[in-house]
């Protein structure tokens, strides 16, 4: 009856952070996709370009078809094309209601923008503001999110005027820093000028005619030293922390072209990250370098680097070492195992993660506590120690930074919430799965909307906020 007559369907549619340098330095449901507009039945049944056949019962029960054919094809012909027009009409709406979301979106992002702009125009930064705006997320590209980071770090004063002396400061602070424990003992010399240059600073004199002068050097100071005071000695030691930082840097994130490949400028961008994470390792002997503090110090160095003012770009490692030791301020225990039991070791923080999620879904605690183990050793210790880097995209990374960055309580107090946040979303899940599955789960966490994740990870409230608020509460009490 129908058979080559083609029906064409359209298409698918804080807590207190360091002040200075070196204070750290020992000593000194998954949802199933939605339709393309056409409806499950539709999309099943009719593909587009499909020939149509019409299907006669077998016991004549559609006597109409039989009587007059010509008005049974005509009265199908146009439910047919009823049908059409009406999954056109809904293609049409849903395509009409994306786009008005994509409008209002755009505007909220340049009201944003715009915002945030002006407030870091003003003489003095209002940093409870500046957070509020920032937990909810910054914009990508220009200066905004750059600047902001640097703020709710408190590598920036709240005063603009000071901006300029405390970035002079602290970058001459990190290239003395480098020019210190970074060369080898006889650069160091050379560039101080011992051994190149007269005192007036003239090139020393040297005789022609006599035997070469040999430079002074005691027992405790040559290359083959074995002397713990030896600077020759100590600068061999890095040796096997560098190669470690060179393999561990040519893995960080090598699917972007900002990290990976062997031109000039990604290459000068990995030296620049492996004398941020070499510095540290020897400010920080008794931690020394992590294997996974790359991955902390690609979202700071990325950001920083891409700053759209020169001086800042030019000036991102400077810039990002001085954050990378910020954001390490209250978790940094957490990489050193002598530390691992006491009350600050990261299995103190894994068991406050436990109580978190008691405290806020006990169901879901003891299902995973008792029921199947799986202890947060299993699972969280990776989301904690490495901030998150590894369980999302580079540009989620970023948009959770936001978020925990701003929080005046520190980077731990939140981070823990949203770690409670990324179990609770995925409740149902665990709750069927066993050890076996939900341990995979939780080690591959499955991609999920990060504004959804946020917004959940704001209704779990911790005992330091509850704190706050008690205080605060108390503090309106007696004012009145």
């Amino acid at each position: 009856m129908l058979k080559g007559k083609k029906l064409k369907l359209p298409e698918k549619a804080r807590k207190a952070f360091p002040d200075r340098l070196g204070s750290l330095v020992v000593g000194f449901d998954d949802k199933e996709e939605e339709g393309d507009g056409l409806g499950g039945v539709y999309a099943s049944v009719i593909d587009s370009g499909e020939e149509l056949e019409t299907f006669i019962p077998n016991d004549g029960s559609i006597g109409s078809i039989k009587e007059n054919p010509v008005d049974s094809v005509e009265g199908l012909n146009d439910k047919g094309v009823n049908e059409a027009s009406d999954i056109e009409f809904r293609v049409k709406s849903r395509r009409e209601q994306a786009s008005s979301v994509s409008i209002l979106k755009a505007i909220a992002a340049d009201e944003k923008r715009s915002n945030l702009e002006y407030e870091l125009s003003l003489p003095q930064i209002n940093l409870e503001k500046l957070q509020r705006v920032a937990s909810t997320g910054l914009p990508d590209g220009g200066s905004l999110r750059s600047t902001t980071w640097k703020l709710l770090l408190s590598y920036l004063p709240p005063c603009r005027d000071l901006w300029e002396k405390e970035l002079k400061e602290n970058r001459a602070k990190y290239a003395k820093l480098k020019e210190e424990l970074l060369l080898s003992p006889s650069e160091f010399t050379r560039i101080k000028g011992g051994d190149s240059k007269s005192p007036q600073g003239q090139p020393a004199e040297i005789g022609v005619d006599g035997p070469l002068k040999r430079h002074e050097i005691s027992h405790e100071d040559h290359p083959l030293s074995l002397g713990k005071s030896s600077a020759w000695n100590q600068y061999f030691e890095h040796t096997e922390i560098t190669e470690q930082i060179d393999r561990d840097l040519q893995r960080t994130h090598p699917n972007l072209k900002f990290f990976s490949g062997d031109s000039p400028s990604s290459k000068k961008k990995r030296e620049a990250m492996r004398n941020i994470l070499l510095v540290f390792a020897k400010l920080n002997p008794a931690i020394r370098y992590v294997q996974g503090m790359n991955e902390v110090l690609a979202p700071i160095f990325y950001v920083f680097s891409t700053d759209t003012d020169e001086e800042n770009a030019g000036n991102a490692e400077a810039d990002s070492f001085c954050c990378f030791v910020r954001v390490l301020s209250d978790s940094v225990d957490h990489f050193c195992q002598q530390l691992d039991n006491s009350s600050v070791g990261i299995l103190s923080t894994l068991s406050r993660l436990s109580e978190l999620l008691k405290a806020n879904d006990e169901e879901l605690w003891r299902h995973l506590e008792f029921t199947t183990k799986v202890k947060p050793q299993f699972y969280a210790f990776r989301w904690i120690t490495l901030l998150l880097t590894q369980e999302f995209s580079f540009h989620s990374i970023m948009r959770i930074w936001d978020t925990i960055l701003s929080n005046p309580f520190g980077v731990q107090d939140m981070l823990l919430r949203v770690c409670c946040a990324m179990l609770l979303c995925i409740k149902s899940r665990l709750l069927k799965g066993d050890f076996i599955a939900n341990l995979k789960l939780l080690q591959h966490y499955p991609d999920i909307d990060i504004e959804h994740l946020l917004q959940q990870r704001a209704t779990i409230q911790t005992k330091t906020v509850q704190i706050m608020r008690w205080i605060k509460d108390a503090l309106i009490i007696s004012r009145n």
